[in-house]
């Protein structure tokens, strides 16, 4: 349907590269994002040699792996060393769950109806360490950076965050929230499962402690993996599991049963152990460099022109949706008047139109492989549905 015009600045639909059916809109990235042609091929071509195991030697354990962390460090404007691969971004909070301090009654800020991976982490530390977690509640203005800035005081030891909130696509500025952490000395660990890859995301600016993604959503990468970067003081931590493949020499086979104490250089240590899944890294290693080829700015662009699309629409029905300059470019809630959100979900699916409920929001969250017709089948289903 669309060709890739200026990889660095805009973009056309990609539908033609997905497997996506033309009767079927799929506005529904933020629960789970398909998987294009090269992503699949690049996935059946790592299966296939597991069929020949005899031509997998010592280095390809390692060497796919690494090239995950270079991607991923470009993604995000970070540095490769500071990249663990594992398996779940529930896997990543955990760890930095067990490597940030929390004094006595300490204090960990979450939001209002965050996701459960990043709420039970920290309900866990707290219980274990006498420490408080305090739900930031949803303000009525939206403006959920004042609200956790208004939150944060000198008890507050964790701040653990999403840039935006996955049940609508409300934002955090996680600039100005990252400065006001290390005023106080507090950790800012962040669940950026719903934006990393469809809305820039610098590092350098943020600062944050701990930042962990799943690459099922917006990466459109395969279930079942995730991607962590931490800061250089956490990379002597503790990390969840004690593998071989993290240690030093581990690429020396014959030597295995030496035993090390040492760990690899960098966030190695915290890496899932058998992180060299044959069929997974090499099609996670293609979702990545695709979005590096078409740019999270460019990415953000197009699906921005969708949401805002999807606003105009929301707008002419009476539904509500956030400002503009309160939700992200790639995620929309839209919140009904009278209507059962769950009941307008299943009349919708009925039509081939998917999309989420998440509280009592419509999360409407389009891709590259969407375009405006899809934006307006969508609503000419749901002002029938209304």
């Amino acid at each position: 349907m669309g060709t890739l015009m200026s990889m660095s600045t805009s973009l056309t639909c990609q539908r033609d590269r997905f497997e996506l059916p033309s009767n079927v809109t799929y506005l529904n990235c933020a629960y789970m994002g398909p998987l294009s042609q090269a992503v699949m091929n690049a996935g059946r071509r790592g299966l296939e040699r597991k069929a020949h195991p005899w031509t997998i030697g010592p280095s390809d354990f390692f060497d796919g792996v690494e090239q995950l962390r270079n991607l991923f460090a470009e993604i995000i404007n970070a540095d490769a060393e500071g990249v663990a691969v594992l398996p779940a971004a529930s896997y990543g909070l955990a760890i930095a769950a067990n490597n940030v301090a929390l004094d006595g009654g300490g204090r960990i800020l979450v939001l209002e109806a965050e996701f459960p991976s990043n709420f039970y982490a920290w309900q866990e530390k707290a219980a274990r360490e006498d420490g408080v977690v305090e739900t930031v509640k949803r303000p009525h203005d939206g403006d959920w950076t004042s609200a956790v800035l208004d939150a944060i005081d000198d008890h507050t030891n964790v701040i653990a965050l999403p840039h935006c909130h996955w049940t609508d696509g409300s934002v955090c500025d996680l600039v100005t929230i990252g400065k006001r952490a290390r005023d106080i000395g507090a950790a800012l660990v962040l669940d950026a499962t719903q934006s990393i890859g469809a809305m820039p995301f610098d590092v350098n600016d943020i600062r944050p402690d701990f930042v962990v993604t799943a690459v099922y959503k917006w990466l459109l990468a395969p279930y079942g993996a995730a991607l962590m970067w931490c800061a250089p003081e956490h990379r002597d931590g503790e990390p969840l599991e004690y593998s071989w493949i993290t240690r030093k020499q581990a690429d020396d086979f014959p030597t295995l049963v030496d035993y090390r104490t040492e760990y690899r250089e960098g966030a190695r240590r915290y890496d899932v152990g058998q992180t060299a899944n044959f069929a997974m890294v090499p099609a996670i290693e293609a979702a990545l460099r695709q979005t590096l080829e078409w740019s999270v700015e460019a990415i953000a662009a197009y699906t921005q022109t969708l949401t805002d699309r999807i606003a105009d629409h929301a707008a002419q029905l009476g539904l509500g949706v956030a400002p503009r300059e309160q939700r992200a470019n790639h995620l929309i809630g839209v919140r009904l008047t009278d209507a059962d959100p769950q009941a307008i979900q299943m009349a919708l699916a009925e039509a081939n139109v998917h999309v989420s409920v998440r509280g009592d929001a419509i999360r409407v969250a389009p891709h590259v492989y969407n375009d405006e017709a899809d934006v307006d089948r969508l609503f000419e289903v749901l002002r029938t549905a209304l």
